[in-house]
Parts: C-alpha cells; structure tokens; sequence
C-alpha cells in the first residue's frame, strides 16, 4: 500500500495548463498515480496508509526560489520557515558571485567578513569544506546527518572565484590566473553546481572585464549549465547592462538567467517595454534566456555596495581603512552624491530612499528602520556622516533596503514568458525586506487573485515548471507521474504573505502542508521536525 493519498485536490500542474480535480498518490518519495475526476467518475479510488482531504485547495509542485540567500540559513535554522512555510521546497543559492565555496583559508575569511550583512559572519557555522563538493555534501549530511529543511542548487560564485585565483585586484588576470580560475569553475560543475553567478556591481566580481567572463561562461555552458549574473547597472546603465550580458553569454555559448531582473531608479520609470523587447529580439534568433523577480518595488543590499568600486580595490581592511581617512572618504561621498558610483548603479545616492534594515553591532539598533537621510535629520547631521560612521562602526555590516521600484515594471516584466520567481530574501537583520518571507504567497494573492495580472495556472508554472527546466531538473517542477513528490497545497482564496515593512519576519496564510521528498514539512499549517531536504546536483554533461 501506498504512503499517501491525497484526496479531490484542484491540481495545478506546473505547466500552465489548465486545472483539473484529481487523486495523488505518493509513495517512497515520489508521484505514483494521478486519478482525475476520480470521485466524480465512480471508479476505485486508490488506497493509501494515510489519506489527506485536500477539498478546496490546490495542489501545485513545490516553488523553486530562484534567487537565494540562505547558504549558511540552511546549515543555521533546521526550522527554515522562512522558505518551508512559503511553499519553497527547492532555493538556488550562490548567488551575486559571492558565497563560500570555492575557497581556501585566506578566502573563506575574506568573503565571511565580505557578505556578512546577506548571512552573517558565520561564527555559528563549522565551515569544514573548502570545495563546492564539499559543501554540497555538508547540505546532504545537516544536522547530524538528516539533511536540511528543503532543497538547494549552488551556482559557482565568480567573485569568489577570482578572488581565490587574484586576490582583491582591479586588473586583468594572468593567462596562469584566468586557467586557475577556468579550473575552479570546471571543478564546481563536476561536482554538482547547476551554473555560475556573478555580482557585477560587488567587488572583486565587477573588476572583471566581458571577455575574462566569455571565456568562464564557455566553461559552465561546456558542461550544461547556465550564467546568472547580477549586472553592471540596474540603474542609469541597465538596458546596456542587459544587452552586454545577453551578447557575452551568446558568444560564449552559454544560457542565461537574469537575477532579480528589475527596471529600477528614476531613469527607468516605465522602461520595463524597452527590456521586454529586447529580451524578445534575442530569443527570436534562438538565445536561451530566462529571468527572475521579487514582487515588490524597493531592493536589498548592503550599504557598502553603494561605495565606487576603487573604494573596496583589496577587501575589506583596505575599504575600512580609505573610510578612516578623511580626503579619501570625501571623495567616496563626491562620487556617491554628485557622480553616481558605480556601486550606485551610476546614479547619484538619494538618502532617503536608503533605508537601514540591519546592524550587526547592538549598539547601532536605533538606525534599524529609519532612513539615512531620516538619523541624519534626527542627529543633525549630513547624510555621509551617518553612512560613513555606520559602515566604520559595524565593519561593513549594514544591510539595507533601497527605496527604488516601480510598481509598472515590476508588473510588466512578471507577465514575461521567461519570467521566474525569486525572493532575493537576505534572512538577517533587525527589519530585512519582507519578500524573504513573503514573496511566493504574495504572487499568489496579491498578483493572481487581487489582481489579476497572472492567471494561476501562469503564475504555478512560472515559479514551478519554468524554473525546473532552466535546472534542467528531469524529475521536478511538474505534478506527473514518476516525478518527485515536492508538493505544495493552498487554498487559492486565502494564500497571502504575513510579511510586511513593519513586521517582515510574519509567515504566510493560507499554505497548509508543504511536502519534500513525500514527506510533510508543513502539516496543517505548522513547521514539523522533517528535514528532507538535499542537495540537488547537477549530473556531469558527457563530453
């Protein structure tokens, strides 16, 4: 006898077909049997050890997070109800060319201090791999050897690549330095990555010039995966950011996947049509393209990413110490407020979109959810003053959300055939963005049944289905028969986020039971103690 049956669901198969009623039956882990219409037919029901009655909700697959952030949240938080709680039943982390394999000691140090305002210094974590392999295998071996909460895929990060091949350095590599790195990243897809990912306005990723990532993007394409790049503008230089990125991985042969694929800044209010046509002239001559957002309007970074590029040439120490000098930090406030750095995305800073949502130092707390621009009003101080002293103080940490979106393009760009979802979502913080819990029943009930811009079956198949194929997972992102039972069931007249600016750390409604790998993670609305998540490799592409 089966595991499991779960009785008279709506389903929605991931495909963007229509909805049928039908009977699932799950055994050892995955699909088994669908009976359509069984109750309605009269025939032998299928019997199962347990039977789940599942009227009035919908049975999708589980939502695959396209854009995450919770490569040390996985290893932390056994609970992980950020993302389970959600519907999220697989995260591709690795994401903006940073994160923590590839490594050696001197650069697992660096980028632990580099990233600490994404995932924290890590000091709870034992950081005993130093391959991508290695920390795979650490994700399929969590918490004492029963895993995690959901799945993950890894893109090998480029700057932490270049960064264990060169250093901190703005120039080009070496011939020796760019086979290093050609290596690394040839290494990580052996072992399991499913791409690579870069953060072109993040150093030391951005000092990499197009034709060092050709020839690295040849590299991942070779073996089957794909590129997904944080770009060089999301701002004054986008829609040449978008092209560049699509011209490079076209020569490379490579497929690409667009992070956080926004249209944001004041230059590009109601610029989204410009993007879309462009995307829809590449993929009529045959480019493999694909893209992910977040729905919502402001972004989430960290607040040293604003500072020009020249400013963090050789880590952090050399950052912390051209903010202590006092002609150097002016001319890094110069190029923040009159010239636009690039790490502004090339427009001048506007302080009061830049609100802080996170300090590592307690004694910082009261900055937490007020503008720059609002402390520096309070203190009767310049804005700069604030920033500066908070990078000084907290070492870099501040995470912040930059009050920059607009709601038309968001729209219009989520209604794309290629579009994905992804939350984005940086767990740490006193007030973090609130698309880290909120993101998946947001499209749910805010874009599909408040508003309408997606059709349901659209909107499953775009957080589902399309994104399994961009992984070219062959068992997943579909509710069919033999594939993996990573399932979802909500009711399509209640889902919505909890989450808000004010409080984001509030989880969903409306997403009763969450199931990974045939067993329940969510129940009736509540976190169990399953832990079935694994890491999902990519198989090595014969050559």
């Amino acid at each position: 006898m089966e595991d499991l049956v779960i009785r008279d669901a709506e389903v929605v198969d991931g495909s963007g077909a229509d909805s049928y009623r039908a009977d699932v039956v799950v055994d050892d882990g995955r699909i088994v049997s669908i009976v359509k219409e069984a109750a309605a037919a009269g025939c032998q029901r299928p019997d199962a050890m347990r039977e789940l009655d599942a009227e009035g909700l919908v049975l999708s697959p589980g939502f695959i997070d396209m854009h995450a952030h919770s490569d040390l949240a996985l290893l932390r938080d056994p609970d992980h109800s950020a993302k389970a709680a959600q519907g999220v039943t697989l995260e591709v982390i690795g994401q903006d060319g940073l994160s923590y394999a590839p490594v050696d000691d001197r650069t697992l140090a660096e980028v632990r201090r580099a990233i600490t305002g994404w995932n924290g210094y890590g000091d709870d974590i034992d950081f005993t791999w130093r391959t991508v392999g290695e920390y795979l295998d650490r994700l399929d071996h969590g918490f004492g050897g029963e895993g995690i909460a959901v799945n993950a895929a890894y893109l090998i990060p480029q700057g932490t690549v270049r960064m264990l091949a060169m250093g901190w350095e703005d120039r080009e590599p070496t011939p020796a330095e760019l086979d290093r790195m050609r290596q690394l990243v040839a290494e990580g897809m052996e072992q399991g990555a499913v791409g690579m990912s870069s953060g072109l306005t993040y150093t030391p990723g951005m000092y990499a010039k197009d034709a060092e990532l050709t020839e690295l993007c040849r590299v991942v394409g070779e073996r089957g995966g794909y590129y997904c790049p944080h770009h060089r503008s999301y701002g004054a230089g986008a829609l040449e950011a978008y092209e560049e990125m699509v011209a490079l991985t076209r020569e490379a042969g490579c497929p690409l996947h667009l992070a956080h694929a926004t249209m944001n800044f004041g230059p590009n209010k109601g610029r989204a049509p410009e993007l879309l046509a462009l995307l829809d002239d590449a993929l009529a001559t045959g480019a493999d393209i694909t893209l992910d957002t977040y729905p919502y309007t402001p972004g989430c970074t960290t607040l040293v990413a604003l500072l020009p590029s020249w400013a963090s040439e050789g880590g952090p120490e050399e950052t912390l110490r051209r903010l202590a000098d006092e002609e150097t930090a002016e001319r890094i406030r110069h190029h923040l407020e009159a010239l636009g750095s690039d790490g502004c995305h090339g427009v001048p800073v506007e302080w009061e979109t830049i609100e802080i949502s996170g300090v590592t130092d307690p004694s910082l707390a009261g900055y937490v959810g007020r503008t720059v621009r609002e402390s520096a009003d309070l203190r009767g101080e310049t804005p700069w003053t604030v920033a500066r002293r908070l990078l000084r103080t907290d070492r870099l940490g501040p995470t912040i959300l930059q009050h920059v979106g607009h709601e038309e393009n968001v729209r219009a760009i989520m209604r794309h055939r290629v579009h994905t979802g992804g939350s984005d979502g940086i767990l740490q913080g006193g007030k973090p963005h609130p698309r880290a819990y909120g993101t998946f029943p947001r499209y749910l009930g805010t874009y599909v049944r408040e508003l309408g811009v997606l059709s349901l079956e659209e909107c499953v198949a775009h957080l589902t289905g399309r994104p399994a194929a961009r992984l070219r997972l062959p068992d997943r992102g579909l509710v069919r028969e033999g594939y993996r039972a990573d399932l979802v069931l909500f009711d399509p007249a209640a889902v919505a986020a909890g989450s808000t600016f004010a409080e984001p750390r509030t989880l969903p409604v409306g997403i009763p039971h969450v199931l990974v790998d045939g067993r329940f993670v969510m129940e009736d609305g509540r976190r169990t103690d399953v832990l079935a998540g694994r890491a999902v490799r990519r198989a090595p592409r014969p050559r």
